[in-house]
């Protein structure tokens, strides 16, 4: 998303909530009865719109979490593998070797296929025997 986005949205919410309070006003002003302001196309219509820019402003804020907790998750990471590298450098414990390495067990070697006997030498078949 655009690093404009959120100023965008949030202006589109501020308009969008003036255009209702003035429907709202004129309403009122001509003495519509309550239940009928509720009923108003474009009471429904700007309630509609304020309603869907929160929804976009809300996913918008989601996604900036997930990047803010993914870069802390990334500077922890970096932060534990800096300390790894310093304990490496420090005597102390001696490290242990890695299973499956050069002392593990040595692989069997496969025992390798008879060659077929004699056969027909031009590539005929063989007689089928009854």
């Amino acid at each position: 998303m655009g690093k404009n986005r959120k100023q965008v949205l949030q202006r589109q919410k501020a308009s969008l909530e003036q255009a209702l309070l003035k429907r709202l006003a004129f309403l009122s002003e001509k003495g519509v009865a309550a239940p009928k302001i509720e009923k108003d196309t474009l009471v429904k219509k700007h309630r509609a719109a304020v309603k869907a820019v929160n929804n976009r402003l809300k996913s918008l804020a989601d996604v900036e979490k997930r990047f803010e907790d993914a870069a802390k998750a990334k500077a922890g990471r970096a932060a534990a593998a800096a300390g790894k590298e310093k304990d490496a450098g420090k005597p102390g414990k001696p490290e242990k070797p890695k299973k499956g390495g050069e002392g593990g067990k040595e692989k069997k070697a496969k025992p390798e296929k008879k060659a077929a006997g004699p056969g027909p030498a031009d590539g005929a078949k063989a007689p089928a025997k009854d």
